[in-house]
């Protein structure tokens, strides 16, 4: 195992240069530069004051050299300074961003596994049953509806029309004012339509991959052979079946990591919720070419942790690839 671990690592050393190196030449093509939002928006701007801003940002020396001043940060573990006017460190507005997103996706993760697990398995189980085909509908309109679309058509119904949830913000605004109860659950009431959001496309698509992998598991020979032997269906399902249809949901879960730091986007802009998913967004409107390397490569790094983590979770589910290991 600890050859395994070190082979690995530097596998996502080697592959997370190279995630980096392509993000910061990709960023650097894209039309425009973080200085034309102070320079286009003032018409008496000098070609001096340009060419002067330009080399306070460091954006007059060659790409490659500019890639190389960043990697000889990152080595310290310092991402650098935003380019916003505010100059603040990349890392602290990032740290500020994180709880949030975190514990939204993270309770969204969590009601996903356990929810869409049992389903995929019950639906594989009642193969071709009026529930399975209740629940396939039920994961076409999963797969089908957009996110933005669903949070519009929440905001729409519960916040205006009965008025019963916010629909903006995480905190109300005399939330200071209240007490600790009450601030519990207007914490609880603003994260209630995120967390419906963010969870309701992901537990379609896992309840459907446990259904198939479960079909795949229990057509095989020591399924029969299990089931020859007289033992019982619930043994048979949950005692030999459950462990080695887990292996693509151990997939999944591995290469969900990433999607803890990095939020979502669309939900985040659409609810107003100050997460990751709105500063990246606001990153790229303003070419801060710090911040958004900075988000990319933890995003870069916890997608190679989180197959690290899926491997030894194969190893932990299968004893064949825990002696290969």
């Amino acid at each position: 195992m600890i050859t395994f671990l070190s082979k690995k690592s530097v596998e996502i050393a080697v592959t997370l240069l190279g995630i980096t190196l392509i993000s910061f030449f990709i960023i650097h093509l894209a039309p425009g530069k973080p200085t034309d939002i102070l320079t286009e928006l003032n018409p008496k701007i000098t070609p001096e004051a340009r060419e002067m801003l330009e080399k306070y940002y460091g954006l007059d020396k060659p790409i490659i050299v500019q890639y190389g001043l960043w990697i000889k940060r990152i080595l310290k573990l310092d991402f650098g300074n935003s380019f916003s006017t505010d100059r603040r460190p990349v890392m602290d507005k990032i740290m500020e961003r994180i709880p949030i997103t975190l514990t939204i996706n993270a309770i969204s993760m969590v009601i996903i596994f356990i929810i869409a697990v049992p389903i995929g398995i019950s639906s594989a189980v009642r193969r071709y049953s009026l529930y399975d085909r209740i629940t396939t509908v039920f994961v076409f309109i999963g797969f089908s509806v957009p996110a933005f679309w669903l949070a519009l058509l929440l905001m729409l119904l519960f916040g205006i029309h009965l008025d019963i949830l916010p629909i903006s913000g995480i905190k109300s605004l005399n939330y200071e004012n209240f007490s600790t109860m009450d601030k519990a659950a207007d914490l609880i009431k603003h994260l209630i339509l995120p967390i419906f959001v963010s969870s309701f496309g992901g537990l379609a698509g896992i309840s459907r991959y446990m259904r198939s992998s479960m079909l795949e598991v229990v057509r095989q020979d020591y399924i029969t052979t299990a089931r020859a032997k007289g033992l019982s269906e619930s043994k048979i399902i949950y005692g030999h079946a459950l462990r080695n249809a887990l292996l693509p949901i151990i997939t999944l879960l591995g290469l969900s990591v990433p999607g803890l730091i990095g939020g979502s986007v669309i939900f985040e802009q659409i609810f107003g919720i100050p997460g990751m998913g709105q500063l990246f967004y606001m990153s790229v409107m303003t070419r801060d070419y710090p911040l958004i390397m900075g988000i990319l490569t933890i995003g870069a790094f916890l997608t190679l942790i989180g197959n690290l983590l899926a491997d030894i979770g194969y190893a932990v589910a299968d004893p064949r690839i825990r002696r290969q290991v």
